[in-house]
């Protein structure tokens, strides 16, 4: 399927320059006791949240973090409890638990509709909730936004700023181009260091094919992936009547056409559509999930790390 159908009335009232996506800190602070962990191996010294493939601990200090019952009280920093008054212990970059790499699709066809929240609004929360969820249990989210290129990078690290700076860039974002999975998907795999999770939020207005060779890519590198599928009501229901101009957003192509008499062939091709690219997915070992915009966020993150955490 080339591309969801626009209502022409949609284009003349698109929202111009940066706007704010609503990211709210105490929303983010309600995810605080959901827990994101990987279902295969990869790169890291865990502390029994994720399973590891190398053992050790690095000898390049990274940063310090407030003691927790359960921490190696050999890695202690007694000067610094002599300023603070605190127990912090030294973190060495090996001993990050997971790093999280949230790829957000930023493309034309992901601002819509034009008023608020749209699927770009709802994706920015979906990456904030995932980077904040990472970093209260000591993960490391990274951050890259693409559309037919990388286009901000944020690597994953630990630190208290880096996840300011991370939600900062997800409030503050503004759509881009058309999409090219293959080019932007891409150069984030090869930006990407360690093997760690992959977390893909998109519309996938792309073909299957096209979308499943950009994440298999992910995996041969040895990362865990999950794809987060987000669509709006309009998307899926088709809910306009009689004659109507759609617009393409990325192509700027427009058609005329009867909806009563086109509904019935376009919910056939999207449903081929999705089901082309979870079974894809699923069969190259990638977790698939579809979110509507209607549900709120934080309930679609729920079900989404209840099912990787052995929920039904």
């Amino acid at each position: 399927m080339a591309g969801p159908p626009r209502d022409g009335s949609e284009a003349p009232e698109a929202v111009q320059g940066p706007r704010r996506r609503g990211i709210s800190l105490a929303a983010l602070r309600r995810l605080g006791a959901m827990r994101l962990r990987a279902r295969v191996a990869v790169e890291g010294h865990f502390s029994g949240q994720h399973r590891s493939t190398t053992h050790g601990v690095s000898v390049e200090f990274a940063d310090h973090r407030e003691y927790a019952p359960g921490d190696d009280t050999r890695h202690l920093d007694w000067r610094l409890y002599a300023r603070a008054e605190r127990d912090f212990v030294k973190q060495f970059d090996a001993e990050t638990n997971l790093c999280v790499y949230i790829l957000l699709d930023i493309s034309a066809s992901m601002d819509y509709p034009s008023t608020a929240p749209n699927k770009l609004d709802y994706s920015a929360q979906l990456a904030a909730g995932l980077a904040y969820i990472a970093w209260k249990q000591r993960d490391a989210p990274g951050l890259a936004l693409f559309d037919s290129r990388l286009r901000t990078l944020l690597p994953p690290r630990t630190q208290r700023g880096h996840l300011a700076r991370l939600l900062e860039t997800l409030d503050a974002l503004t759509p881009g181009d058309e999409t090219d999975f293959g080019a932007g998907l891409t150069e984030a795999a090869a930006a990407a260091g360690r093997r760690g999770l992959t977390v893909l939020i998109s519309d996938l207005w792309a073909p299957p094919e096209t979308i499943i060779r950009s994440l298999r890519y992910f995996r041969r590198k040895g990362h865990d992936v999950l794809a987060l599928h987000v669509l709006h009501p309009d998307e899926i229901t088709l809910p306009f009547a009689g004659s109507r101009r759609f617009l393409d957003p990325e192509g700027g192509r427009s058609v005329i056409t009867d909806v009563t008499l086109a509904r019935r062939e376009y919910m056939k091709e999207l449903s081929a559509h999705i089901t082309a690219v979870r079974d894809g997915l699923r069969a190259a070992n990638i977790d698939y999930q579809l979110c509507e915009t209607t549900k709120p966020f934080d309930l679609a993150l729920a079900t989404v790390l209840a099912r990787r955490n052995g929920g039904p």
